[in-house]
């Protein structure tokens, strides 16, 4: 073969091959990126190779005027104690909140689960144990009878059953002789529990986001362990259990401390520098809510008491805007990550969107692609989208909030389309500048949170607070009338100074008294008038509802 057929035969690599010969000429031996506000947000502490510490940066800023005497998330350890779900944080974690590590032994929280595990499962069962048989059905004319025998039922799972169990003793009144097992389980969690409840008056909750790999190029912040969070919201299970119980016994004052404990705790929870956190807030928020309607439903208190108890509802902390998150927490967990890129290289973005492998620092050809990368713009592109996100968040009305969201994620797909799209010789020939500004595209794409619907799920939240002080109002006046009003403008002065709206429609909420009961609600998040349907009726609905009397559950 000829020298110039040879050539032709290996034209198509050479710009390619060349542009890599460019790229490893100009290989500086460390990564690029500028320490300033607009790159990397913060400009400090920085390790000794002048990395940024972000778990510190972030740390400090969530832990600010926060003391182990006012932090609930130190007694809420008190509570789960060392091992919530089996794990087992670093020290420097106890460090952060000032306080020792809960000892190996003690009167910890037992959820239900490990409860049924260690008291319930090996039970006998049931007289006979035998699978129970269905009948068999009469043959069909001129067909033969060979299932005489008829069709085995397997009994049901057993913790399926308690699992069942558990959910409606948490939302619909019982009583301990009919449910001695339930009421065992909160005997042994008394303790506990009323540790969770004193955590719940306290103003602050700080829970520190702390690696257990220490090394400052690892994406630490992503990797955080939060094997308290799920556990709370357990806690919060059990004590809308325990309030149904005391509503079954007529204890109607204790059940509503137990409730307002719920409600106090998904705030707090809240207020944490994660979204995991704010989401499993919103769900604490939603049990105490079920069973606040439920003690107003099985409980006709005077006037003075169902208005004292309203007065509770509104001095309740609102729950803190969700820009705080955008612009601390997932900020600086994007951050995080992005600066773990500079260091690795692009297997360690293919680690992070969870491809097989991980990062490795050695390898020749990340080093290579690293070298060739001016990542300012990635840091400025991360950091303009998340001011824009918080900028979002702060508008005061939900319809412009929804618009510019709606707006933020149409251009986060259009950049995931033009990403999918770039050639690997146009990343070749890109310049330094040009592959950092892929990159910080690329971290957008896979961290920028589904932020409509957190909102949605936030405003959701606000609109059953809403009706939950309606609801209290209505039942006031009931207790000085004897009937529910025709209209809700009649709560006005006496019972609410003013009357809500529905902040989905921007209209009056939709109100239809009926006898002795009611039914309010809001078109919800779909603003769609589902006739008062919420998640758990057939069919579907979304809209937020108060139905008086609340319902039983239905049984599974």
């Amino acid at each position: 073969m000829s020298r110039l057929r040879r050539l032709r035969r290996w034209w198509p690599v050479l710009p390619v091959a060349f542009a890599v010969l460019v790229v490893y000429a100009a290989w500086p031996g460390r990564w690029t990126f500028t320490v300033s506000p607009e790159t990397t947000y913060v400009t400090e502490p920085l390790d000794a190779d002048g990395f940024v510490d972000y778990p510190t940066a972030l740390n400090r800023r969530l832990g600010q005027g926060v003391t182990a005497e006012t932090n609930a998330n130190v007694l809420i350890w008190q509570a789960l104690g060392p091992h919530p779900e089996g794990a087992t944080l670093p020290p420097e974690y106890f460090q952060w909140l000032g306080s020792p590590q809960p000892p190996e032994q003690g009167e910890y929280f037992i959820d239900s689960d490990k409860y049924f595990d260690a008291h319930l499962k090996d039970q006998p069962e049931e007289p006979d144990g035998q699978p129970e048989r269905k009948p068999a059905e009469p043959p069909g004319p001129g067909l033969p009878g060979d299932d005489e025998l008829g069709e085995l039922r397997l009994p049901p799972d057993r913790k399926t059953e308690w699992q069942d169990l558990m959910d409606r003793a948490r939302k619909w009144p019982w009583k301990a002789k009919e449910q001695p097992d339930v009421a065992d389980w909160l005997k042994r969690n008394e303790k506990p529990l009323a540790v969770a409840i004193e955590a719940s008056r306290r103003p602050h909750y700080f829970n520190p986001l702390v690696s257990k790999n220490p090394t400052p190029q690892s994406a630490r912040l992503i990797n955080c362990l939060l094997p308290s969070v799920q556990k709370c919201r357990a806690v919060a299970a059990a004590l809308a259990c325990r309030a149904m119980g005391k509503v079954g016994d007529g204890d109607f004052d204790g059940a509503w401390q137990d409730l307002l404990a719920c409600q106090r705790l998904g705030r707090l929870m809240a207020r944490s520098g994660t979204l995991i956190e704010t989401l499993v807030g919103l769900a604490i928020v939603a049990i105490a809510t079920d069973g606040q309607l439920t003690l107003l439903s099985h409980s006709k208190r005077p006037s003075k008491q169902l208005l004292a108890w309203l007065d509770d509802l509104r001095k309740l902390p609102p729950f803190p805007p969700m820009a705080d998150k955008m612009d601390l927490g997932e900020r600086f967990m994007t951050l995080d990550a992005l600066m773990s890129i500079t260091c690795h290289g692009p297997q360690f973005l293919e680690a992070l969107d969870g491809r097989p492998g991980g990062a490795q620092s050695n390898d020749p050809l990340g080093r290579l692609f690293t070298a060739s990368i001016d990542f300012d713009p990635a840091f400025r592109n991360v950091n303009r989208t998340f001011d824009r996100c918080g900028a979002a968040c702060r508008l005061p009305e939900r319809a412009a909030r929804r618009q510019e969201f709606k707006q933020i994620e149409d251009d986060v797909r259009s950049l995931k389309q033009t990403i999918t799209n770039i050639s690997v010789l146009d990343r070749v020939t890109m310049s330094k500048a040009e592959r950092g500004e892929m990159i910080g595209n690329i971290m957008i794409t896979l961290f920028l949170p589904a932020m409509e619907k957190v909102l949605d799920a936030i405003d959701r939240m606000e609109q059953t607070q809403i009706n939950l002080h309606v609801a209290f109002a209505l039942a006031a006046y009931r207790a000085d009338t004897g009937r529910y009003p025709a209209r809700l403008d009649e709560l006005a002065p006496r019972y609410l100074a003013k009357v809500p709206g529905d902040m989905f429609s921007g209209g009056p909420l939709v109100y239809r008294p009926d006898g002795n009961g009611y039914l309010l609600y809001s078109v919800g998040v779909n603003g769609q008038d589902d006739e008062g349907r919420w998640t758990d009726d057939e069919p579907r609905g979304d809209d937020p509802r108060v139905r008086m009397p609340v319902p039983e559950p239905v049984k599974k």
